[in-house]
């Protein structure tokens, strides 16, 4: 097997990283980043995404091109994987190594393909990242395989940048409302999976309790699909404050001026942590081990001695007693707990 390590960093001139899927992988994915730029500063560093991902990675300072990934038609991505090729990539690291983006970088001839062995795309790779992936967080996994790769990891930092547009966007909401200055608790319920979408009675109960507890003020903020629910959290909810429909990006920068995020495992809950804003995620399906909330400052939760936790499955076959029956006292001490850790002032009611 290939490695990174003791080569002439002058010799990398062109690295690709590739991630598809949902917003939230692709935030994880980010974390490769830093440790890439350090040890190659003068390597551009382009990134093959799908749309979803462009939209949060487009002002990161350490991307220099982003390639959306081609889906269209079977000639379409044959075209991709001369287009590909012809940039004569010296590092291709495939963190997402399906069948498609495993025949992109072999088909590349890049001299050192990164990936991960799995059955019947370990042929695409010179250079392996581990097996076996439930030993690592989502995040840590992409690191591991810079690891085996021969590069030193010396910090864990998810990337996070928005435009000048954006974060005035956030800044106008946050006066039009009466936001500024106050402990903002944004709730988040979004989720891609049924299964995975803390029902809106949840939320009630804990953003009843916060405001029993502390002074605070409710922000409830969406995205596609969740308006439902939040709008019933916000009839519910006395003095919350909704968001308005926003772009990924609109909405990123609305998360980036809470002072704690409440949210399930979803790509919006993987962003307010990237901003660095003190996070819980209350998992069901998922375990949050693999993919919670990331760093030693945000908190995980879920319903450990429930019989169906860590299920995985996309629909719930019961009535999501994950969240409906996790002690709301529970999730009160994590909130406790991210308060104290990260030494945020919030005055009790």
């Amino acid at each position: 097997m290939k490695t990174l390590r003791g080569i002439d960093p002058t010799k990398v001139k062109r690295i690709l990283i590739i991630k598809l899927r949902g917003i939230g992988d692709v935030v994880l994915s980010t974390i490769v980043l830093e440790p890439l730029k350090k040890t190659f500063p003068n390597a551009s560093i382009d990134f093959l995404t799908e749309n979803p991902g462009k939209k949060y990675l487009e002002f990161i300072d350490e991307i220099d091109e982003i390639i959306i990934f081609n889906r269209k038609s079977t000639s379409a991505r044959f075209i991709q994987l001369f287009e590909v090729r012809k940039k004569r990539y010296d590092v291709i690291i495939d963190l997402f190594s399906n069948p498609a983006t495993a025949l992109i970088t072999f088909f590349s001839a890049a001299n050192f393909r990164i990936g991960f062995p799995y059955r019947g795309r370990k042929y695409a790779y010179n250079v392996f990242g581990p097996e076996e992936r439930s030993s690592y967080h989502a995040a840590d996994l992409h690191l591991e395989l810079l690891r085996n790769a021969g590069l030193e990891i010396n910090k864990k930092k998810l990337q996070f940048k928005l435009s000048a547009e954006d974060l005035a966007f956030a800044e106008q909401f946050i006066k039009a409302n009466d936001l500024a200055d106050s402990n903002i608790v944004c709730l988040l319920p979004s989720g891609g999976w049924q299964s995975k979408r803390i029902p809106p009675g949840k939320f009630i109960e804990i953003a009843d309790t916060l405001k029993s507890k502390y002074k605070c003020k409710i922000l409830i903020a969406w995205g596609p699909g969740d308006k439902e629910d939040a709008l019933e959290i916000s009839r519910n909810v006395v003095e919350s404050i909704i968001a308005p429909n926003t772009t990924i990006s609109q909405l990123s920068a609305i998360i980036s001026k809470s002072k704690i995020v409440i949210a399930n495992d979803s790509g919006p809950m993987h962003i307010a942590v990237a901003a660095g804003v003190p996070t819980l995620s209350i998992h069901g399906p998922t375990n949050p081990i693999l993919q919670g909330a990331y760093g030693s400052n945000n908190e995980t939760i879920n319903y450990e001695e429930l019989h169906c936790i860590n299920c995985n499955l996309l629909e719930c076959p019961y009535n999501q007693e994950c969240f409906r029956d996790l002690p709301v006292e529970r999730i009160m001490n994590k909130i406790e707990n991210l308060i104290v850790n990260n030494n945020l002032k919030v005055d009790h009611a």
